[in-house]
């Protein structure tokens, strides 16, 4: 393998370390925020006319979005466990918990809908992302404690 990849492997997943994976936890989750935020209001982005033209753009989107916030506080708080169930880390759960309550509230809104289908996509993302997590936190040198 070509050492230049893997110093740069490296330096990436030394990146992801904690201040940085934090900044970039917090600016995903602003972002989703906002694309929330504009739903909720019947805005149009550019965000929405690009998944718009994706076939299942929509759930795409579901899925990446939640999963690279779930990837990103699991590896921000270290893969802390849910104290009450161990076995899950907490990242997982605080995402899982924001994803239910977003899809609830679409039911005070005139422009969203509650689709299971979203919810499913959504949980394929934190599940997939969640084990990815797993991975990098367990094999990288810079995520021991």
């Amino acid at each position: 393998m070509n050492p230049t990849f893997l110093v740069g492997f490296f330096y990436f997943e030394k990146m992801l370390n904690h201040k940085f994976c934090k900044l970039i936890t917090i600016i995903l989750f602003l972002f989703i925020g906002y694309i929330i935020y504009a739903a909720d209001n019947g805005k149009s982005t550019i965000f929405f006319k690009l998944i718009d033209v994706l076939p299942f753009g929509d759930k795409i989107g579901h899925f990446f979005l939640f999963g690279l916030l779930t990837l990103l506080l699991n590896l921000a708080l270290s893969f802390k466990s849910f104290k009450p169930l161990p076995i899950l880390p907490l990242g997982s759960v605080i995402v899982s918990v924001l994803i239910i309550i977003e899809e609830l509230s679409q039911v005070y809104f005139p422009n969203r809908t509650l689709d299971v289908k979203d919810l499913i996509a959504d949980a394929f993302g934190v599940l997939i992302f969640t084990y990815i997590g797993f991975q990098i936190h367990n094999r990288s040198p810079y995520f021991k404690k």
